[in-house]
């Protein structure tokens, strides 16, 4: 499991997450990453780029569509080490790298995806892997995102640092995450233009959401692991503490876009 020597006060809450057996990290859920996935329709002939692929529950869906490649780009040796474990037996890969300096040619892929993994990026950053995504794909070629944000587009700045502080505390990650439209104008920014859009509440933690991603038993384990775990629970009581005081304000989106 990447960053296992870290306590769980101090790890990442998404990694803690996946410690204590969760699978599905994205704010969305299967559920939206399967939207996501439907209108990126991924054929036999697409190169397949996943940026920061977590532990391959999205690899797994790719790979499942039979494309003619699959890559994986994560700049954790032991997050790229699991996903090549995943994608392997099928003819997939994974390099360790950032997602803004992938060591991959210009338009390498025809479709690039990336999850719940630009939210965690300042602003540079997330127009760096945005403008990245744009290299490695040609003309035409789609890239599609899943990422936490802000409702509504019109929300006060005060509320979104609020947010922002809160999220980054909780999770012990610097978490940004922007409204939708403010998502499409980064996109926009860097030549691609939207062609699909979903959104899903922001219910990472709720009991539901955790059984219809995990799986009724899947998700008993990891409720019992966390019960059975003092730090582990106090931290994702933090973390859906955090959630619910800004349910209001937050929600997941995908978008799906094309390079001109």
């Amino acid at each position: 499991m990447p960053l296992d020597t870290i306590p769980n006060e101090k790890v990442p809450g998404h990694w803690l997450l996946a410690r204590m057996g969760k699978k599905v990290l994205r704010p969305g859920g299967r559920q939206l990453t399967d939207e996501m996935l439907g209108s990126l329709a991924v054929t036999s002939t697409d190169r397949v780029i996943e940026l920061a692929p977590g532990l391959g529950a999205t690899a797994r869906s790719l790979i499942a569509r039979g494309p003619a490649s699959y890559t994986a780009i994560d700049r954790d040796a032991d997050a790229a080490a699991a996903v090549r474990d995943v994608v392997g037996p099928s003819g997939g890969t994974a390099l360790v790298a950032p997602a803004q300096q992938v060591p991959l040619p210009d338009a390498e892929a025809t479709v690039v995806v990336g999850e719940a993994m630009l939210t965690m990026q300042s602003d540079a950053n997330k127009s760096g892997v945005i403008r990245e995504a744009a290299r490695l794909l040609g003309p035409g070629g789609r890239y599609a995102i899943h990422e936490l944000c802000i409702v509504p587009d019109d929300v006060d700045p005060a509320t979104e640092q609020q947010i922002w502080d809160d999220l980054s505390r909780s999770i012990h990650v610097g978490a940004r995450p922007l409204t939708a439209r403010a998502w499409r104008e980064l996109l926009e920014a860097e030549g691609f233009t939207v062609v699909a859009e979903h959104r899903a509440p922001m219910a990472l933690l709720a009991p539901r959401r955790v059984i219809a991603d995990e799986g009724f038993w899947s998700a008993a384990q990891f409720f019992g692991r966390v019960a059975r775990d003092r730090s582990a629970r106090a931290r994702v009581r933090d973390m859906r503490g955090c959630f619910q005081r800004w349910s209001d304000h937050l929600a997941a989106v995908a978008f799906v876009a094309e390079k001109a």
